[in-house]
């Protein structure tokens, strides 16, 4: 990949705690990536970003050195680089406690073998807290890949075309995503989603715009959580997949998730009500719990 920017691309390397399945990573981006803001090219993941108003595009591959990924970013400065290694870490969860992850989960007979195929789950998390909101809003009660598409049309209509000082000569990247401003008025016309989502959508945003809503506060996650399920149109499912990803809250847990419902006891299905009661042993890790029973079906997850 060829990025270019003002001044030369800034490199890091990120270490991480074996196992890591860089591949399943990848798999779960590739599935959610949002057209023209992000995308999995190869071994690689690419996106745009907004710092401090400056656009940029990074990439994350693997490294030649052994237990380690490459970051390149262009268009941010040395100051900043510090403030993207720490977030790359955050979205790839690569300090998670694997071994005692591991020893928990594989204490239950339903997910040892699931945890046996994927050594080293990670909880993906997200770039930006409003961002991975409004993709959560949209995931609500369709495909991963409708909501993708979704995602995609409201970031090449409402979303900053990158600028000309920050390119990719090989990357489909073209667009930094809406900021909460923009969203707050706009009218979601012929998008793809009905009027009362489009509703949450703006609400949501007016929150984040006028301070109401953070997700970098010192509020805890039971609040973040109590806040967003006070917007009409978020239940549970959307604000435990927002602590999840977002807030990077290891305990979160969708319940009431279709492919959750369906893979704990599959082909069976149990009730929302059950599958929390199975869960009660999986703490304080219900959320690794949870990527691995979507592993185990495909295009399942938010």
């Amino acid at each position: 990949m060829t990025v270019k920017g003002n001044n030369a691309p800034l490199t890091a390397r990120l270490t991480y705690r074996r196992p890591f399945d860089w591949q399943a990573m990848l798999t779960f981006f590739r599935d959610r990536a949002t057209p023209g803001v992000e995308c999995v090219d190869g071994d690689c993941y690419a996106r745009t970003l907004s710092v401090d108003g400056t656009h940029s595009v990074l990439t994350v591959g693997p490294d030649s050195r052994k237990d380690c990924l490459l970051l390149t970013v262009a268009g941010v400065s040395k100051r900043v680089l510090p403030r993207v290694v720490h977030q790359a870490r955050t979205v790839f969860d690569l300090d998670a406690p694997t071994v005692a992850i591991e020893k928990a989960l594989r204490r239950d007979r339903a997910l040892r073998a699931m945890a046996r195929q994927a050594p080293g789950v990670r909880v993906p998390g997200a770039w930006d807290g409003f961002e991975l909101t409004i993709r959560a809003i949209l995931g609500q009660q369709i495909s991963v890949k409708a909501a993708t598409t979704i995602a995609g049309r409201i970031a090449a209509r409402y979303g900053a075309p990158l600028d000309d000082k920050v390119s990719s000569s090989d990357l489909p990247l073209q667009r930094i995503f809406p900021t909460p401003v923009v969203l707050s008025r706009a009218r979601f016309n012929r998008i793809g989603i009905v009027e009362s989502r489009a509703a949450t959508i703006r609400k949501v945003s007016a929150a984040v715009r006028k301070g109401e809503l953070r997700f970098d506060s010192e509020d805890t996650v039971t609040e973040v959580c109590a806040k967003l399920s006070s917007i009409r149109g978020i239940g549970d499912w959307t604000a435990q997949y927002v602590a999840m990803r977002a807030l990077g809250h290891r305990d979160a847990f969708p319940s009431s998730d279709l492919g959750l419902l369906k893979a704990i006891a599959y082909p069976e299905r149990v009730s929302s009500k059950q599958l929390l009661a199975i869960a009660e042993d999986w703490r304080p890790w219900r959320a690794y719990a949870a990527m691995l029973l979507w592993g185990s079906l495909p295009h399942s997850g938010g």
